[in-house]
């Protein structure tokens, strides 16, 4: 038995969410390989390389693979599965657009967002907006898996590297071309990386209002996240949406301001170490999953937060 691993990376640098699916491969268990696929990614091979738990790297280096397209990389992978039990990658935008067309390529069943590993068959993931979690088993002979990050704590490094190996590009589906990418900078943390995340809702009122939450931010070194509610009335960027149909997040403090707790919010920061809650409505939902509530008018309380950090 033996695991793939597709390294995910972004600007030269391995991703955390790396190290918390080789957590995850390492509970299945077997000789893992990590699979790092881009153009001038040497750092980050070295990077994997010393992870805990990984016994080889395979590198595939090429200009074809300077953007993570889903159909190229889908044919490596696929050109690469024979020699494994288990294809496996975090549930990042890149691998949710690639590995299920591995999984249709390879015939099989695909395994979403695991938060769980039971046995090497055998996988925990949740459904109903996170509501109730699923023991799923397949009997395919390749499992392709994505696992949530925020499920499984983050592999160090070990006390030697492992081998490095080039492995070659293979040919091009040519079935989708790079044209451009538009991404936001911001000098705050990632928001899925973050250890703190300060997210606001519909009760912000508007997109200028988000100034009092980017101050907290900025004295705490977080994010800032938002509600699908807030997103939707175009307050702040469609990045910032925090929830099942946005990023899934489990910081060690999260701080929500104005939200009134959606089951849909719920399932994307739920599994936050603490969570604070500002709302003036005690009957908001979001007081049920707390650690810490403030029934208050937010326009009052942030202000004084601020100024008491």
């Amino acid at each position: 038995m033996s695991v793939l691993l597709l390294a995910e990376h972004e600007q030269g640098q391995l991703k955390a969410a790396t190290r918390n699916a080789v957590t995850a491969a390492k509970a299945i268990g077997g000789d893992l390989h990590v699979l790092v696929v881009g153009s001038g990614v040497a750092a980050v091979a070295d990077a994997a390389s010393k992870i805990d738990g990984v016994a080889k790297v395979l590198v595939a280096d090429s200009a074809l693979y300077a953007h993570p397209l889903a159909e190229p990389l889908s044919a490596l992978i696929v050109s690469l599965a024979g020699g494994y039990s288990h294809i496996l990658a975090p549930a990042t935008s890149t691998a949710k657009n690639a590995l299920p067309r591995v999984a249709a390529l390879l015939d099989v069943a695909m395994l979403s967002e695991i938060t769980g590993v039971v046995s090497p068959h055998r996988f925990v993931r949740p459904i109903y907006a996170g509501n109730a979690l699923a023991t799923v088993e397949s009997a395919d002979s390749v499992q392709v898996v994505t696992v949530r990050p925020t499920a499984f704590d983050a592999a160090g490094d070990g006390a030697a590297a492992a081998p490095v190996e080039a492995v070659a590009a293979v040919a091009d589906p040519a079935l989708s071309r790079f044209v451009s990418a538009d991404l936001s900078k911001s000098e705050r943390p990632e928001l899925t990386a973050a250890r703190i995340v300060v997210a606001g809702g519909r009760g912000m009122q508007s997109g200028e209002n988000f100034h009092l939450l980017e101050a907290i931010a900025d004295t705490l070194g977080a994010a800032v996240g938002a509600s699908r509610a807030a997103v939707d009335a175009g307050f702040v960027p469609n990045d910032y949406q925090v929830g099942q149909t946005g990023k899934i997040v489990a910081p060690d403090l999260y701080i929500a301001v104005g939200i009134s707790g959606a089951i849909q919010h719920l399932a994307g920061m739920k599994d936050s170490k603490i969570i604070v809650a500002i709302n003036k409505d005690e009957e908001a939902p979001i007081f049920q999953v707390a650690d810490y509530g403030l029934v208050a008018d937010l326009f009052k309380a942030l202000p004084e937060l601020s100024a008491e950090l």
